[in-house]
């Protein structure tokens, strides 16, 4: 098993370089030249915490392993290329929280060049909270669209019901499935921003109607994030001198939202909704479009655990979790959900058949 100290250190060099890595590849494909120097700055940071570690391990005589990038970074890479560094940002955030987490905090007087989560979000904080919530529906639309269509599709086919019932079912559950799917987003969406409107008029209001509510609210914030109080009074005195400003600043504080955006757009997480739904739920029931009986059944499992793993793929971008770990916890809850489908549609295909 080795030495605990040594496979901790070397797990630390592994994230510092793939995060190194990333930030540099970030900077490349960077949209304009603030936030490729913010990225380059991170770069140059998680490299001198690489080398850090690399000292560390010679220092316990163990041998420091080559270079190796891994896989969510290439992936990551591969979407900012494509799509551009704001539509990974949401998902780079949470990667350097879940990475600073699970550092141990034994860097014995090393300077800790860890990229703040705040410098992160302002990199990319003008599509953050939309591309979030567009990134959060495409995945779960999809996986939901597989896994509800695959135990649909198994468990006609368990109750013996022919090709051609098996696949207007499972058109019926795309088309059904992508409609409700949308909807829901868009209306989960729609009273997120709602809530919020509100909750920002009646702080406007109060604003409006006792001024120095809003000094002594920010200087409370000041000072819970560690000012002394005079120092606390005085900057909330320069916050309140615009009264747009204190609103803008009590919305963030106290409601965690960007009074801009107030968490991104219901249309577009409706419409990526849809369609990541009915992709999902096109693997399960395609091969039925070409062939029949057993050979189309196995072709429906082929082709779903093809979605599965690429759906384990995106879940683990957006959770920042093993991306074995979240292809296999796909494939168990969906053989699971298909098992008990196919044995329920197999009874009743029985009970009522005679």
């Amino acid at each position: 098993m080795g030495d605990p100290r040594t496979r901790r250190v070397r797990n630390n060099l592994r994230i510092e370089r793939d995060n190194a890595a990333l930030y540099a590849r970030l900077a490349a494909l960077a949209g304009d030249a603030p936030q490729a120097q913010v990225y380059r700055r991170i770069a140059a940071g998680e490299k001198a915490n690489a080398a850090f570690w690399e000292a560390r391990l010679r220092a316990l005589g163990a041998v420091v392993p080559p270079v190796r990038i891994g896989a969510r970074v290439r992936v990551l890479g591969w979407f900012a290329r494509h799509f551009g560094t704001e539509f990974v940002m949401p998902t780079v955030v949470r990667r350097v929280h879940a990475d600073y987490l699970a550092t141990p905090v034994d860097r014995s007087g090393h300077r800790d060049h860890f990229a703040s989560p705040g410098l992160l979000a302002g990199a990319g904080h003008r599509h953050r909270a939309q591309s979030g919530n567009t990134q959060r529906a495409a995945v779960l639309g999809a996986n939901d669209g597989l896994v509800s269509n695959v135990s649909l599709v198994m468990g006609m086919a368990g109750a013996a019901t022919g090709d051609r019932a098996v696949l207007l079912a499972g058109l019926a559950g795309l088309v059904a499935g992508a409609c409700s799917m949308a909807l829901g987003e868009w209306l989960s969406v729609n009273s997120s921003r709602e809530f919020y409107q509100a909750q920002i008029t009646e702080r406007a209001e109060r604003l409006a109607a006792v001024p120095e509510a809003g000094l002594a609210n920010i200087a409370d914030i000041y000072r819970d994030k560690g000012l002394d109080p005079a120092a606390a009074e005085h900057l909330a005195g320069h916050v309140t001198a615009s009264p747009r400003a204190t609103l803008d600043m009590l919305v963030r504080e106290e409601l965690g939202v960007d009074p801009a955006e107030l968490g991104g757009s219901a249309w577009s997480a409706a419409i990526s909704s849809f369609f990541l739904f009915a992709c999902g739920a096109l693997f399960p029931v395609a091969p039925y479009f070409f062939t029949g009986g057993g050979t189309a059944l196995a072709a429906s499992a082929a082709t779903t655990a093809v979605g599965l793993s690429l759906i384990g793929v995106g879940t683990a971008l957006f959770t920042g979790r093993n991306m074995l770990f979240s292809i296999a916890r796909q494939f168990g809850i969906t053989l699971g959900a298909a098992a008990v489908t196919w044995g329920v549609g197999h009874v009743l295909g029985v009970t009522l058949t005679g």
